[in-house]
């Protein structure tokens, strides 16, 4: 069992940047994959980025690439998305996730992911 928290969403203006954390307790946590998942209102959630669990290969949607950056600490159980050169479309409510499915995968559709953080608004203004 995985508890995810997340943390760092907020208001910033277009261009700028915002780090999200995803701190996870429980057992293990090197042993899950973790993704960043993202929803607007009438939409379905859409994948955002994933991080197989040593960090070596990652997997972006197209909208964010070059501009997001997912990584991990698993000394300190963390997941990050660091967020630059924001657009007012990146607005939504983001959620961390955790795979316990092959760890050394990368899962990009949520249907891999067991455990869900809280999810935490980001609103990027024009």
């Amino acid at each position: 069992q995985v508890q995810l928290v997340e943390s760092g969403g907020g208001l910033v203006q277009a261009g700028g940047s915002l780090r999200r954390s995803c701190a996870a307790s429980g057992r293990s946590f090197s042993n899950y994959g973790m993704g960043w998942f993202r929803q607007t209102p009438g939409e379905e959630r859409e994948f955002v980025a994933a991080i197989k669990w040593s960090g070596g290969s990652t997997s972006y949607t197209d909208s964010v690439k070059v501009r997001f950056t997912i990584s991990r600490d698993n000394a300190k159980t963390t997941v990050y998305l660091q967020m630059n050169s924001l657009k007012s479309e990146d607005t939504a409510v983001y959620y961390c996730a955790a795979s316990p499915v092959r760890p050394s995968a990368v899962f990009t559709t949520e249907n891999w992911y067991a455990y869900w953080g809280q999810g935490t608004q980001v609103t990027v203004s024009s």
